[in-house]
């Protein structure tokens, strides 16, 4: 069996330390590759994990790359992870101009429109779809991850439009909202991560990106719940339409 975990940074495995951008070996589907290959030995079924994360990408990149990075690699279940660079904003446009309206990167409905046009093509193919939630993010820190990088005028502007973590719950609603209307499973790594202990070490400085931890408890919740899903061939996709 043959999983695809298709996303942004986070599904790349990029941390922040010391100052940096960096790209950590074990990222979640390392890890969930390791998870699986445990369990391999007292199963007679092989699976194999492949990461398309991509640095920066938002649905939009997701739906332009589908072809080539999922639907030809023909696999069986594919791992949805994206909406955090969707909810961001230009920050350095932002900079320049604090007093102007500025408009989230892919507005809310075009997110939801990319997300069920992934959701319905992956289907089409008889490949299973997974979303997961959206994980949770340190404002604090992201504010001034955020103020180094550009400005203050960077904080003091999201702030004035509900700060970056209404923005960010806002889309996970949506997310979640979907997901129940058209049926697809979804795992919650965003509820998973706040329960399984101190929330301040899962987030590294930059306020969004997952440390290794983060990324442990991440693999783990979708291990779990691939698990009870596969469990006597459940997953095999329901027929669905899109009506």
């Amino acid at each position: 069996m043959k999983i695809i975990c298709f996303g942004d940074s986070l599904t790349r495995g990029v941390t922040y330390i010391k100052g940096r951008l960096r790209i950590v070996k074990k990222n979640y589907p390392a890890i969930l590759q390791e998870l699986f290959g445990q369990k391999e030995k007292d199963s007679s079924q092989s699976v194999q994990i492949v990461n398309k994360g991509v640095f920066n990408d938002n649905s939009e990149h997701l739906l332009k790359r589908l072809e080539k990075d999922v639907l030809q690699e023909k696999p069986s279940i594919v791992l949805i992870g994206i909406g955090g660079n969707d909810c961001n904003f230009r920050w350095a446009e932002v900079a320049e101009a604090p007093g102007d309206t500025h408009t989230a990167t892919v507005p809310l409905n075009l997110y939801i429109d990319n997300l069920k046009t992934i959701i319905f093509r992956l289907r089409e193919e008889g490949i299973t779809p997974i979303l997961l939630t959206l994980p949770p993010l340190d404002p604090v820190r992201y504010y001034e991850y955020t103020a180094k990088l550009y400005s203050s005028k960077v904080s003091e502007w999201i702030c004035k439009v509900g700060g970056i973590e209404h923005w960010h719950g806002m889309y996970n609603r949506a997310l979640k909202k979907t997901a129940e209307e058209i049926d697809v499973r979804l795992i919650d790594i965003r509820t998973a991560m706040k329960k399984a202990g101190d929330f301040s070490v899962f987030i590294s400085d930059d306020g969004i990106h997952p440390t290794e931890s983060g990324y442990q408890a991440i693999a783990h919740e979708v291990y779990e719940s691939l698990l009870f899903s596969i469990k006597g061939n459940e997953l095999k996709e329901k027929s669905h339409s899109r009506y």
